[in-house]
């Protein structure tokens, strides 16, 4: 992991100007030939800009998390390969094969590998390089593209709940779980694309953040790039929603998605499904917003066909975060001989889903609606 002085001088200014104007999650970078990436485990309490220089440095930013979110993965392992065969023009397979292994759920990274394999066959060895980071490129363009459309797609979602109850309340409450948002994408993100474009047409929102442990990916992610954009939001734990919801401060929920099958059942951040069966119960309209690219045409029934990523223990029993004295230490919670089991996602199956916010339009959770983007 290199960071240059000149790329050093670049984050300064980045952090000076980061209120109020835009940062990708991801660019490459001409001076120093790498892809710059933004370090989402130190946030919130660090904006740290890594620059990626190799295939095994991409594959540790995938696998540890420094990015995350289905669309950015996909983005992320193609800039990978980019940098696997600038160091040796024969890599593409090994490449390849071992991109696939860093996260096995997000299906965005096997379809990203599949299009720049496919957009490199018949290239030869003065070429295949400039090639790659040109098909790497192009998606970074088109992730940008594609979420600000789910964006757009969603808010007439959240036009029609505020038209409908401005007269007896101050905002929307949205409550969603994970980051979906810039951070899991190259921009915008996708549910939270929704939220953007609705502050954007003047429409009073308050999100309602689930801290999604283990990682805290909402508290350290999703509050922090909200309060950047200036979305009123306020943090709760995971089990908090079920009891908004009966009580009424709820009018909608909002998630992304990692893989969504034919059917349209949705693998998403684990805990995703517990807020499906409480909106449920409170008829509390349930949208997922993601991209078309994550839904697994070959797989028409999410229980039988998504695998299910189980990552390291040491995430549960222990803690990170910042103490009073400004320093970041990690803590254990649980006793060591604690039995631990740390699964990654669930599946929400289709019936307690609303509706799927896309770049091409909103579309039911069934077999027969999703067949039409094939």
């Amino acid at each position: 992991m290199v960071e240059t002085h000149e790329l050093s001088k670049r984050l300064v200014i980045l952090k000076m100007n980061f209120q109020g104007k835009n940062l990708q999650s991801i660019w490459f970078e001409p001076e120093s030939g790498g892809v710059c990436i933004i370090d989402q485990t130190k946030l919130p309490h660090q904006l740290k800009i890594n620059c990626l220089q190799s295939l095994d440095e991409v594959c540790y930013a995938i696998a540890s998390m420094q990015v995350r979110g289905a669309p950015l993965i996909g983005v992320t392992a193609a800039y990978g390969i980019y940098l696997s065969l600038r160091s040796n023009v024969n890599s593409l397979n090994e490449a390849l094969d071992t991109l696939s292994k860093t996260r096995p759920t997000a299906v965005n990274l096997k379809w990203a590998l599949k299009r720049v394999q496919e957009f490199l066959a018949g290239e030869g060895v003065d070429n295949i390089v400039g090639k790659a980071l040109e098909v790497a490129q192009l998606m970074e363009k088109e992730d940008i593209a594609v979420c600000e459309a789910i964006g757009e797609n969603g808010l007439p979602v959240l036009r029609g709940i505020w038209e409908s109850k401005k007269n007896s309340q101050d905002v929307v409450n949205v409550l969603t779980h994970c980051n979906a948002g810039a951070l899991a994408a190259v921009d915008w993100g996708t549910a939270l694309s929704v939220i953007y474009k609705a502050k954007l047409a003047g429409i009073p929102l308050h999100v309602w953040v689930d801290e999604t442990r283990p990682r805290n990916q909402g508290a350290a992610l999703t509050c922090w790039e909200l309060a950047e954009r200036g979305v009123a939001n306020t943090l709760i734990v995971d089990n908090a929603g079920g009891h908004l919801m009966q009580t009424g401060k709820v009018d909608l929920c909002v998630v992304g998605s990692d893989r969504t099958s034919l059917s349209g059942d949705v693998c998403n951040k684990i805990g995703t499904y517990l807020k499906a069966l409480a909106a449920n119960h409170n008829n509390i309209p349930f949208y997922v917003a993601l991209p078309v690219s994550t839904i697994d045409f070959s797989i028409l029934s999410g229980q039988e066909g998504f695998p299910i990523e189980e990552r390291d223990n040491r995430e549960v029993s222990h803690m990170r975060g910042q103490t009073e004295q400004g320093k970041m230490e990690t803590v254990r919670i649980a006793l060591s001989q604690t039995a631990v089991s740390n699964y990654g996602f669930d599946i929400t199956p289709a019936e307690f889903v609303t509706g799927l916010i896309t770049e091409k339009g909103i579309f039911e959770a069934s077999p027969e609606s999703l067949s039409k983007l094939l």
